[in-house]
């Protein structure tokens, strides 16, 4: 395929670099820079305009679960991207400096469908699939990925908004597939099951970090990749996004590598934002799921609640992942952001200099769960959790809220105003809540 034309950014033309051919399309990146003093780039005629200055007031959005389960390519377009319209909206309004997406940037769980090796995944794996077979395999499934980003990434509500607003994005399962990690072992370690990551992967760092293996060193805390865990500073900001799916099994959230990555982040002076996939702050799930194991029927939902950092089955693992938390608070005021539960929520935990707040967005375009959903998880929360000694994580409504959960869509953002942060959730029916001061 013949190159595309230039890119114009200031004075300079910028070449493409040709960076991929996975299932008969060519992937093309630019490598350009915008400086403070620079108001956005021009490509194919047309300029797009980028709000480069994130010194003093600035704008974050985040987003989380882009998608759905079952029959996400064939929703109206309009329901599905009605909050993404919002969103640009928002940007339209007052330009947004960036946007932080939190996982499940696609619905990939239909990617296995209609191949015979993978089409029964997880509930059947094939044991005596050749290597040529789970070559076509992996062919399949790129071409399969490849056409779900396209749709997904082409839609207007979206694409217009992601030319103008720079983007960093962590993974979480349905990347992948539902539950990836939390499967059984001998589902994810199977050879369709490493054929499935592996293709899941090449497609996430292709189309969401414009990237390929040999960009993992400047972008990943992890130079091997075994991690794709990632933190970047802003004056007076930094961000930070762990991986906790390229690692994780039933028995661990993260590896030495993820970990090793995550110890070694220094934050500058100011707010720091910890991105987190999976909700760090959550209600006491022990005892759902010796409900759900001693209920045969129940035993179904058993991975969706080991995927949560409150499974019992990574408590250990959830209390060092708080105390580092902890010491990342001492660098100055710490928010969890994250996603996952289609639900809207808040968190706090510790109080003082160990104060924490978390703000949980998810659903972006995925739809609500049942308002009864929302109830019973907030009955739960009143129960109270306290992984750690005298520091009790409290579950609490949003502003302008009654109840802790809110089954809404919904997206965030974050506000910087003269040196001090807040916060504003989205809601699909109730509207933007009052802000939350978070800069403590």
């Amino acid at each position: 395929m013949e190159a595309p034309g230039g890119l114009r950014a200031g004075n300079t033309v910028f070449e493409a670099t040709l960076l991929a051919e996975p299932a008969g399309i060519s992937v093309w990146r630019y490598d350009f820079q915008l400086g403070p003093d620079d108001d956005g780039y021009e490509f194919e005629g047309r300029f797009h305009p980028v709000n480069t200055d994130v010194t003093g007031d600035m704008r974050i959005a985040f987003v989380s679960c882009n998608g759905e389960e079952e029959g996400d390519l064939e929703r109206d377009g309009a329901e599905r991207n009605a909050m993404w319209a919002r969103l640009a909206a928002q940007h339209e309004a007052a330009p947004f400096a960036l946007m932080l997406q939190g996982g499940d940037q696609i619905y990939a769980d239909e990617v296995t469908r209609g191949h015979p090796l993978s089409d029964d995944w997880p509930d059947r794996v094939p044991r005596d699939a050749s290597a040529s077979e789970i070559e076509e395999l992996r062919h399949y499934l790129r071409e399969r990925f490849v056409r779900r980003y396209l749709e997904v990434m082409g839609a207007a509500e979206y694409a217009g908004l992601a030319a103008s607003v720079p983007s960093l994005s962590v993974w979480d399962d349905h990347d992948i597939c539902d539950g990836w990690g939390s499967l059984k072992d001998n589902r994810t370690n199977s050879a369709v099951g490493r054929a499935l990551f592996q293709s899941a992967r090449e497609m996430y760092l292709l189309f969401q970090h414009a990237a390929t293996e040999a960009d993992i060193p400047d972008l990943f805390m992890d130079q091997q990749g075994a991690s794709l865990g990632w933190w970047r500073s802003l004056p007076g900001l930094t961000i930070i996004a762990p991986d906790l799916r390229s690692e994780r099994t039933r028995h661990r959230v993260m590896g030495e590598a993820g970990w090793h990555g995550l110890r070694q982040v220094r934050p500058v002076e100011g707010q720091v934002m910890l991105v987190s996939s999976v909700p760090l702050l959550g209600p006491r799930l022990s005892l759902v799921e010796m409900l759900m194991m001693a209920i045969p029927r129940m035993q179904h939902y058993e991975d969706d609640l080991r995927d949560q950092w409150q499974s019992r089955a990574h408590r250990a693992e959830w209390r060092e992942m708080l105390r580092e938390v902890l010491k990342l608070r001492q660098a100055g005021p710490l928010t969890v952001i994250s996603g996952e539960i289609h639900l809207a929520t808040r968190a706090e935990m510790g109080v003082g200099e160990e104060h924490i707040h978390q703000l949980v967005a998810s659903g972006i375009s995925h739809r609500a769960p049942p308002k009864g959903y929302a109830k019973g998880l907030g009955w739960l929360a009143g129960l109270g959790e306290g992984p750690l000694p005298d520091r009790q994580i409290r579950i609490l409504p949003l502003p302008g809220q009654r109840q802790r959960y809110v089954a809404e869509r919904n997206f965030l953002v974050l506000e910087r105003q003269g040196g001090a942060w807040q916060a504003v959730w989205h809601l699909e029916e109730s509207g933007p809540t009052p802000p939350l001061p978070i800069s403590d």
